[in-house]
C-alpha cells in the first residue's frame, strides 16, 4: 500500500499518470490474471506512440460516458477497449462488445459509490475522535490551571509561615516544588527530619477543612467485632498452692511500665515454682533517677489480698533469711544469666534447684525474662489477672488523675467507661458532686510521644540534627548504654537510613503531627501529649502546637502545687500519663515498641468494650511516605497515610508469642461472646 497515493479502507485506487486504473476484489483467479493483462497492455500503450488523445479519435474508441460526480471514465474505457483488441486477448469473453463494457463500468461506479460512503463514515469517526481528544486536552488544561492556583496559594501560605515562624525560615519557601514541574524534584531536598513543606501544606489543609466533617471511623473501632470480647481474667479455676518451697525476690529495672511487666511475670514465676513472692522492689535507674518503690505507685494491700487465692505474697523475707549473703551462696540471678523471654522449663531446670537448696532466689533486673508462649492456660490467665485487676494506683495518684481527666474533658460530673478502673472511688465521688449532666463532655485525643533522649539514643537513628545531634547521642550512649556503644564500634550495624526504611525509628514530633493531620483530626481537637519531656525540648513541640493549638500536657493542666507531690518521681508522673492516655476517646501511639503504648492499648481493649480506638501506625509504610516529603502533594499524602493506619485497625486475636498485655483478645484474658 506504500505506493498508493489514495486509499480508502482496503479498496485501493491509484493514479498512473492520466489514466485511472481500478482494482476489484474477486475469488476468481482468472479475474486477477485478466486484470493483470489489462494493466500490462495499458502500460505498453502508454509507452508507445499512441497517446490518449489519438485513441479518442480512433474508430475503435468507445462512446464517451456521461460525466458523473465520481470523475470522467473516458480514458479508462479507452484503455479497456484498446487492451481488448491487443494481441487478440479476450477478457471474461465480454470486453469485445459495447454493452459488456458499459456493464463493467456501471459495476465499478457502484463499487466506487459504496467506497465513498464508507469514506464519509470513516471521516465522521475521525472527526468524533478529534473532538474527544480536544475535550480531553481542554479538561486537562482547566485542571492544570486549578493546580497552579493551589500552588500559588500554598506558596503564599509558605511565605506567611516564614514571616510568622522563624523556624520555617529557609526551609519552606526555598524548597517548594512547583506543581507544573518548573523546578525539578530533588534539586533542593529537605534534610532528614525536616518537614517544613509538609507542615505548611498541613496547616493550609487544616484551615480549609474546618467546615468539612471528620472521617467516620476516626473516633471508632469496629464496634460489633470488638465488643464481642468481654473481660474474664478474674475467673479462677484452681486452688491456692499449699507447698512453699522458698521465697522469690524480684528487683525490677526500667521505668514504671517495664516494672509493671516484671511484677506480673514474677507472679507467674512464683506460681510455677510453688514459692512465696516477696513484694517486688524497683531498682534505681541512672536514666529515670526515681527512688519510688512498689507501695509509692500501687496499692500494696490490694495487690496482696487479690492475688492470695493464686500465690502467697509477703512484704518482707523472714528474719532467718534476711541475714543471708545471697550473692555468696549463689542465690542472685541477673538478666545476664537468663535469656530474653526464657521458657518455663529453664526455670524448672536451673532456678528450682537453687530455690530448694537455699530457700530464696533474688532476681536482679528481670526485664522481659519470661516467654509468652508456650505457657499453660492458667498461668497465662494469672498474668492477665495481675495486670488488669491486681495493680491499682495509690490514692494520691488516683485523685490527681481524676482531676486531670476532668480538665481534659472540660466538664465535672462525667466519668468515662474506664475511669473506675483507673481512678477508683474518685470517679464515683466526682459523679456524686454533679449528678445532672446537661452537656456532653468534650472528646480528646491522647498521643504518646516516645521521643525521650534514651529512646532516641537507643534507636541508633538520625533525626535531622546533623553533627551536633550525632555527637550528643554518642556521648549519651557511652554513659547509659555502654554495651550498645561498644557494639556500635566493634560491629557493622545497619545504617540510620536502613533502620528508618524498615520502620525501626520512632516517629518524630513532626511526623506524628503530620500523621494526625492527614488522618483528619480537626485543628480544634484537644490533644493530650504524654511523655512531654521530649528530646529537643519545647522547640521540638512547635510543630505540634502550630497545627493544633489545643495541645496540652499534664504540666499545663495541673498547677505547680498539684504536681508538687510527684516532682522528681518519674514513675509516678508516668502513672498520670498512663491515666490520661488510657481514658481518652482515641489514643495514638508513635512507637509500637514502647511499653506505655503497649500497656495503654491493651488496657483500652480489655475494659473498653470495643469503643476505645487506638491508632497504631505502620512505621515502615509511613517511612516510605515521608521519604517523598519534598514532592508529594497533600491529597496523595492523606490517602496513603489513612490507608497505612486503617490496615492496623482490624480486630485481631493475640498472635502467638506476642504480649498478652498488649493483645488481651485471647481465651486466657477475655471471653468471646459473639
Amino acid at each position: 500500500m506504500d505506493d498508493l497515493p489514495f486509499s480508502i479502507m482496503g479498496s485501493n485506487f491509484k493514479l498512473n499518470g492520466d489514466p485511472l486504473s481500478g482494482e476489484e476484489d474477486s475469488d476468481s483467479t482468472e479475474t486477477r490474471v485478466g486484470i493483470s493483462h489489462v494493466r500490462s497492455a495499458s502500460f505498453q500503450s502508454r509507452s508507445g506512440s499512441t497517446t490518449p488523445r489519438n485513441r479518442q479519435n480512433s474508430p475503435t474508441h468507445s462512446p464517451r460516458l456521461p460525466p458523473s460526480r465520481f470523475g470522467s471514465f473516458d480514458k479508462f474505457s479507452g484503455d479497456v477497449q484498446y487492451a481488448s483488441s491487443f494481441s487478440g486477448f479476450k477478457i471474461f469473453g465480454f470486453l469485445s462488445d459495447h454493452s459488456s463494457d458499459k456493464f463493467k463500468v456501471d459495476k465499478r461506479v457502484k463499487k466506487r459509490a459504496g467506497a465513498v460512503w464508507y469514506q464519509r463514515k470513516r471521516i465522521k469517526g475521525i472527526l468524533f475522535l478529534i473532538m474527544l481528544a480536544g475535550l480531553f486536552f481542554f479538561v486537562n488544561w482547566v485542571m492544570l490551571l486549578r493546580l497552579q492556583e493551589q500552588d500559588d496559594r500554598i506558596q503564599e501560605h509558605d511565605s506567611n509561615a516564614v514571616n510568622s515562624n522563624p523556624e520555617y525560615s529557609g526551609n519552606v519557601s526555598s524548597s517548594r516544588i512547583s506543581v507544573l514541574g518548573k523546578r525539578k524534584a530533588g534539586r533542593n531536598k529537605w534534610p532528614k527530619g525536616n518537614y517544613g513543606r509538609l507542615l505548611a501544606l498541613a496547616a493550609h489543609a487544616l484551615a480549609e477543612g474546618e467546615s468539612k466533617p471528620e472521617p467516620k471511623d476516626l473516633w471508632q473501632e469496629p464496634v460489633v467485632a470488638s465488643s464481642a470480647w468481654k473481660p474474664c481474667a478474674d475467673q479462677r479455676n484452681w486452688e491456692p498452692i499449699e507447698r512453699n518451697i522458698g521465697y522469690i525476690m524480684v528487683t525490677a529495672n526500667g521505668g514504671m511500665n517495664q516494672q509493671r511487666v516484671a511484677v506480673c511475670n514474677a507472679v507467674v514465676l512464683a506460681r510455677l515454682l510453688n514459692s512465696t513472692l516477696v513484694v517486688p522492689r524497683f531498682l534505681y535507674s541512672s536514666v529515670w533517677k526515681d527512688v519510688s518503690q512498689f507501695s509509692d505507685i500501687y496499692q500494696e494491700d490490694h495487690f496482696i489480698n487479690y492475688m492470695t487465692p493464686d500465690i502467697h505474697i509477703v512484704k518482707e523475707l523472714p528474719d532467718n533469711l534476711q541475714s543471708l549473703d545471697l550473692e555468696a551462696i549463689g542465690s542472685v540471678v541477673t538478666d545476664a544469666d537468663i535469656n530474653k523471654e526464657a521458657m518455663p522449663r529453664f526455670y524448672l531446670k536451673n532456678i528450682l534447684p537453687i530455690l530448694i537448696k537455699n530457700k530464696v532466689v533474688h532476681f536482679l533486673g528481670f526485664g522481659n525474662r519470661l516467654a509468652f508462649d508456650p505457657l499453660s492456660f492458667e498461668l497465662q490467665r494469672l498474668r492477665c489477672r495481675c495486670n488488669f485487676h491486681a495493680l491499682r494506683f495509690v490514692p494520691k495518684i488516683q485523685e490527681t488523675g481524676a482531676l486531670l481527666l476532668q480538665r481534659l474533658r472540660q466538664k465535672e460530673g462525667y466519668a468515662g467507661p474506664l475511669d473506675k478502673h483507673l481512678v477508683g472511688s474518685y470517679a464515683e465521688s466526682t459523679m456524686k458532686e454533679k449528678k445532672a449532666r446537661s452537656t456532653k463532655a468534650a472528646k480528646y485525643l491522647s498521643v504518646h510521644l516516645r521521643f525521650e533522649i534514651d529512646m532516641v539514643a537507643h534507636s541508633l537513628c538520625q533525626f535531622g540534627g546533623g553533627k551536633e545531634e550525632k555527637e550528643e547521642l554518642e556521648a549519651y550512649r557511652a554513659v547509659h548504654f555502654p554495651a550498645l556503644s561498644l557494639l556500635q564500634k566493634t560491629t557493622k550495624l545497619p545504617s540510620p537510613e536502613d533502620l528508618r526504611s524498615e520502620g525501626l525509628c520512632p516517629l518524630t514530633p513532626e511526623e506524628a503531627v503530620l500523621m494526625l493531620a492527614a488522618l483528619g483530626f480537626k485543628r480544634k481537637t484537644k490533644i493530650f501529649v504524654a511523655g512531654s519531656q521530649i528530646y529537643g525540648g519545647n522547640k521540638r513541640l512547635t510543630a505540634l502546637t502550630s497545627l493544633y493549638p489545643n495541645l496540652v500536657t499534664k504540666e499545663k493542666l495541673l498547677s505547680t502545687t498539684e504536681l508538687e507531690p510527684f516532682m522528681n518521681f518519674s514513675s509516678q508522673l508516668a502513672a498520670l500519663d498512663f491515666i490520661g492516655c488510657t481514658a481518652s476517646d482515641a489514643f495514638a501511639m508513635t512507637d509500637s515498641g514502647s511499653q506505655l503504648s503497649s500497656l495503654v492499648s491493651g488496657y483500652r481493649i480489655y475494659y473498653g468494650g470495643g469503643r476505645m480506638p487506638t491508632i497504631r501506625p505502620n512505621k515502615r509504610r509511613l517511612a516510605s511516605i515521608f521519604s517523598r516529603n519534598n514532592t508529594i502533594e497533600w491529597r496523595i499524602f492523606e490517602i496513603r497515610v489513612r490507608k497505612a493506619v486503617r490496615q492496623t485497625k482490624h480486630v485481631l486475636t493475640r498472635p502467638r508469642g506476642r504480649s498478652v498485655y498488649r493483645y488481651p483478645r485471647c481465651k486466657e484474658c477475655m471471653c468471646w461472646t459473639g
